[in-house]
């Protein structure tokens, strides 16, 4: 019974990857569309995002399932809570990327990113994305030590979101206020990105050792 109630558990886990790498994909044609003016791929990301949901839902269903027919305690009761709230930040991970997705459908058939801050915008979107890849692996694999230097990476992504406003209310910004206020949008969307896939790799790091990164690193 304790054999299958573990499978059923790591089944939840590769799950959360599968949810993981679909957003992966959202973050990625998300920014695409943002950087060419795709209302295609920006459409895509957009109602992609009804798979995101029902898989949250799905994860949501097993893990409760587990819970009331098994009862599970100690570690596997963290596994289980863990999964609850690891899948929760997925999918507002999801909704992030169609919130990029929809600020470049808005401006088609223009570009939304001016030329002047593009190469910031483009290197958060990158960062964001690379971020979301390896929380996949993480889930998957339950590396502690990924899971941790993950979180001290996030520096650059905090320090691009600081450039970015330095460079919308620089004396020169000529773009009028539509465009800083998609900056500035953007620039949040994708920190937050980063910010729940630290907190999702947090989670694991607790899954593991009980404790919080803070206390592993």
């Amino acid at each position: 019974m304790r054999d299958q109630f573990h499978e059923q558990l790591d089944a939840v886990f590769a799950d959360l990857a599968g949810i993981c790498r679909k957003v992966e994909v959202a973050v990625g044609l998300a920014s695409q569309a943002l950087m060419t003016g795709d209302v295609a791929l920006a459409e895509q990301v957009i109602s992609g995002d009804l798979e995101i949901d029902r898989e949250r839902e799905q994860v949501e269903d097993s893990a409760f399932e587990l819970l009331s027919l098994q009862q599970p305690v100690a570690g596997d009761l963290r596994t289980i809570v863990a999964a609850l709230r690891m899948v929760s930040e997925l999918e507002r991970m999801g909704d992030l990327s169609v919130h990029v997705a929809k600020i470049a459908r808005l401006r088609v058939p223009e570009i939304a990113v001016p030329e002047q801050v593009r190469p910031t915008m483009a290197r958060m979107a990158e960062v964001a994305e690379d971020m979301v890849k390896r929380v996949a692996s993480i889930i998957t694999s339950r590396d502690v030590e990924s899971a941790i230097a993950l979180g001290r990476d996030d520096e650059e992504m905090d320090q691009l979101r600081r450039t970015s406003f330095a460079e919308l209310l620089a004396p020169g910004w000529d773009h009028g206020v539509e465009a800083a206020v998609d900056i500035a949008l953007l620039g949040r969307y994708y920190e937050r990105i980063a910010d729940h896939a630290v907190s999702v790799a947090n989670r694991v790091v607790f899954v593991v050792t009980g404790e919080n990164p803070a206390s592993v690193a």
